[in-house]
């Protein structure tokens, strides 16, 4: 049939949406007659069913009689109600085309084929996860499944996606990009990336096993990527070394003192002159250890996960450090806080051990835990099996047994 010249009104667009989506979920070449009831939809349809305005009703109808006449609809009305309410339409195969071309949208197999050339073209300028990412979406365009966070239906999204993806790195870095920064000079549009960023979060975290664990946040934070630059608080007498051959002393700053990540992520020297070294997960617990600390030591805010910056101060840290100088961790005891201990033993040291994180604080301030949900459960199943936390596999155990969770705010000192 000739495409209709009318311009589809929002009900028959609905309608003539609804039925091309049922033709496309059944391969395009369904077995079964393809139609839509009309009162399984009324949401999509508030012009239809209007009970004040008629005028929405009598076009819709005017048209989709018109459509029927070409043998393109076929439509039942509902008893009674003949040229008034329809209670079916029914789509004829045949002329899915004009249907198509009258709503202006792509077939779902052209919409698949335009994706797929998109990525085949620009596959030679991708490795690692971001490789991964777009071979995942192949295969998935191949299987004829979702290609999210990939549209269908918006091939400048698309283009877009892959823009960020061509420019992002395969691995860590430790130098920040605000993300207003990197929009601009990849779009030239500083809010674009700030629609993009959750779909780049979830590529990453899905193709590298690595930052799986990571909250989005965490994970743009690895590929250098931040809201803004941030800082790293430290509390003791630690001397960091600039890249420029500045030694700076922190001894003097109280309570505490942040310094730009973007020196910490360069610094080629770390030195602290303390009794032990404590690395803190959150900001609350960071604070409440130096005000009822009463021993010589030094503290670091890890912000949850470390960052590189963090990592790259920590390893600096690492060489200069004597041997009988305790270096501790301080988290939550939960999945996240041992995630936290795991990270820094693996990718720093396996000099990293637990501070106020064993069975006896557990049981001691047991009162203020949260139970575990089974997410929880799995995790820190998963996590058992971690060769770099074999030491505190009897707190995992101990976590499953009483079926809690403690976060370090509720330790009292």
């Amino acid at each position: 049939m000739p495409t209709p010249t009318f311009t589809p009104t929002a009900d028959v667009r609905a309608i003539i949406n609804h039925l091309l989506n049922i033709f496309e979920r059944r391969g395009g070449a369904p077995k079964q007659t393809v139609r839509v009831t009309l009162t399984d939809i009324p949401a999509e349809l508030p012009g239809y069913f209007s009970q004040t305005d008629p005028a929405p009703r009598a076009a819709a109808n005017e048209q989709l009689q018109s459509l029927a006449a070409q043998n393109a609809l076929r439509l039942t009305c509902q008893p009674g109600q003949k040229n008034h309410l329809l209670a079916q339409v029914a789509l004829n195969p045949a002329a899915v085309e004009a249907l198509y071309a009258l709503v202006g949208r792509q077939p779902e197999a052209a919409q698949r084929q335009a994706l797929r050339d998109l990525l085949l073209g620009n596959r030679f300028q991708l490795s690692g996860w971001r490789l991964r990412a777009v071979e995942h979406t192949l295969t998935q365009l191949k299987t004829r499944k979702s290609p999210s966070p990939f549209r269908l239906t918006d091939p400048d999204w698309n283009q877009d996606l892959l823009t960020a993806l061509i420019a992002l790195p395969d691995d860590s870095i430790p130098h920040e990009t605000p993300y207003r920064v990197f929009s601009v000079r990849l779009f030239n549009d500083s809010k674009r990336f700030e629609t993009l960023k959750d779909a780049i979060a979830r590529l990453a975290r899905r193709h590298n096993p690595a930052w799986r664990d990571l909250s989005p946040a965490e994970t743009l934070h690895e590929l250098g990527l931040v809201p803004n630059p941030g800082h790293l608080y430290l509390f003791g007498a630690w001397q960091i070394a600039t890249a420029a051959g500045q030694l700076l002393s922190l001894d003097g700053f109280a309570p505490s003192v942040g310094i730009p990540a973007a020196l910490a992520a360069e610094t080629p020297r770390v030195t602290v002159s303390a009794w032990r070294v404590v690395c803190v997960e959150n900001l609350t617990s960071f604070y409440e250890l130096i005000r009822h600390g009463d021993d010589d030591f030094a503290a670091l805010c890890l912000w949850g996960n470390p960052s590189p910056a963090a990592r790259h101060l920590l390893a600096q840290l690492v060489q200069t450090l004597p041997a009988d100088v305790p270096l501790q961790v301080w988290a939550d005891m939960d999945y996240g806080g041992l995630n936290i201990l795991s990270q820094l033993r693996r990718k720093i040291s396996p000099r990293f051990s637990p501070w106020q994180m064993d069975i006896a604080t557990l049981d001691e301030f047991a009162r203020w835990g949260q139970p575990l949900t089974d997410t929880d459960r799995r995790n820190l199943a998963r996590l058992r099996a971690n060769p770099m936390l074999a030491d505190m596999r009897p707190l995992i155990d101990h976590i499953l047994r009483r079926n809690i969770k403690l976060e370090q705010e509720a330790i009292a000192f």
